[in-house]
């Protein structure tokens, strides 16, 4: 039967402990009583309970003294003293020695009550709020940062140094490698882990509705603003923002930002008054800064705001020995969420996975297991399940690795599973059909 707690009774007068033994054990607590400090002690040794009643006065040791080698078990510990000597300076020497509160004698059974549970949602709060931390952590520790390869331990190396720091961190790799993921890990692995990381895909936003997202908006700042809105820097107080696709970010969206990480302050759209925000910025990026600060299109003084300390992720044709490990780890996150009992993955599968160079990198092969697991129909998947054909190509040690031969293949792949039809090919491509002709005529590719 569940009970409301556990309450350790300590008196050496029989009639009050045994009072107040089944006072509470009829309320429903877990009740224990102890005549004497000594035993109390020792039973609280052998089991921490969530609330101790002790008397002040007892032969031996005394309810302070008592007090204070509970506080020494566990500095969090809850006690009452109960005292028949009530006095100003006993009150304070027991608060200040760590007693939740005191109660004279005789004791008021209704006044007691009220006392204990009064304590009681302060234990339960004070749990709860562990819990909430704890569970905080397992829910969004990024475990899908999988891999054994030496780049990744590089990564992970980089990231332990960098967490507890308040550097400004930039990630950069191609699209898919993970890039959120690692921003979460140092997020996680921060003095800021209890507070919001926020984040902010740049690409994905028009300048106007970017600043909108970044520094909020008034009521009336704009048409359709019918309400007050926070931005992202402002709710990311405490916390870490992160902004990803950094290098999407318009001249005068750069201007802007390059202000606010040099003072944390800014104000709303359609506001005067300045907003202080305390966050740790960690940015993405899947392009050349450098060349963007060259041509123009980059502030400098921004770039070098925002490229404090570098993480680079390598894409998964990089490190292919990782494959395996996180075909498994996507294999067991789908099949437990679609209730499948696929187990293993055969050695031809694995074999072919990592031949193959994943253009789309880890987010690819996600999605590749997810596929395999939604259509297979044994206990293991194999490459017929794969939505990889036998013609796309692989990356082995004779053939070309070079970024045009890759492309060239992977174009002629797609070409060829689509039956060479040039609007289907070029919308998975993300390309327009000019775009295909020109790369088809560059390669050289011809229809079978």
């Amino acid at each position: 039967m569940n009970t409301k707690g556990s309450i350790l009774i300590v008196d050496d007068e029989e009639i009050v402990r045994q009072s107040l033994f089944d006072w509470f054990e009829e309320d429903n607590y877990e009740t224990v009583a102890a005549e004497t400090a000594e035993i109390a002690l020792k039973k609280y040794r052998e089991k921490k309970f969530d609330l101790i009643l002790a008397d002040m006065k007892m032969p031996g040791m005394s309810g302070l003294q008592l007090l204070e080698k509970i506080k020494e078990i566990d500095g969090d510990a809850f006690v009452i003293i109960i005292t028949a000597f009530a006095s100003v300076s006993t009150a304070i020497q027991a608060l200040k020695d760590g007693a939740y509160d005191y109660i004279t004698k005789p004791v008021d059974p209704d006044e007691l009550t009220h006392l204990v549970e009064k304590a009681f949602r302060q234990i339960h709060l004070k749990k709860e709020n562990f819990q909430l931390k704890s569970s905080y952590d397992e829910m969004i520790r990024p475990d899908n940062l999988v891999g054994d390869s030496e780049q990744m331990q590089k990564v992970f190396s980089l990231i332990q140094t960098v967490a507890p720091a308040n550097t400004t961190v930039m990630i950069r790799g191609e699209s898919g490698t993970g890039k959120e993921l690692v921003a979460r890990a140092i997020h996680i692995n921060s003095a800021r882990k209890y507070f919001p990381i926020v984040t902010v895909n740049c690409g994905a936003l028009a300048e106007s509705i970017l600043e909108s997202e970044l520094f909020g908006h008034e009521k009336g700042a704009f048409t359709g603003a019918h309400y007050k809105r926070k931005g992202k820097f402002e709710l990311a107080d405490g916390g870490t923002i992160f902004l990803d696709e950094i290098g999407s970010v318009t001249p005068k969206t750069q201007v802007e930002l390059l202000r606010v990480l040099d003072t944390k302050q800014f104000t709303r759209l359609g506001g005067n008054d300045v907003i202080n925000s305390d966050f740790r910025i960690i940015t993405a990026t899947n392009e050349s800064l450098e060349a963007m600060v060259k041509d123009g299109r980059f502030r400098e003084d921004l770039y070098y705001r925002l490229n404090v300390f570098t993480i680079f992720i390598p894409p998964l044709r990089e490190r292919a020995e990782d494959i395996p490990a996180l075909a498994f780890y996507f294999l067991k996150k789908f099949s437990t969420a679609m209730n499948k009992r696929i187990h293993d993955i055969d050695c031809e599968a694995i074999d072919f996975m990592t031949r193959y160079s994943w253009p789309g990198n880890i987010r690819e092969l996600e999605n590749a297991i997810e596929r395999a697991v939604v259509i297979c129909k044994e206990s293991s998947i194999g490459i017929q399940d794969l939505p990889i054909t036998r013609d796309r190509f692989t990356v082995s040690g004779a053939e070309d690795k070079s970024l045009a031969a890759l492309e060239k293949r992977y174009i002629a792949a797609m070409l060829s599973e689509n039956s060479w039809n040039i609007s289907k090919t070029a919308e998975q491509l993300a390309i327009d059909r000019v775009t295909l002709y020109n790369k088809i005529n560059k390669y050289n590719l011809q229809k079978p």
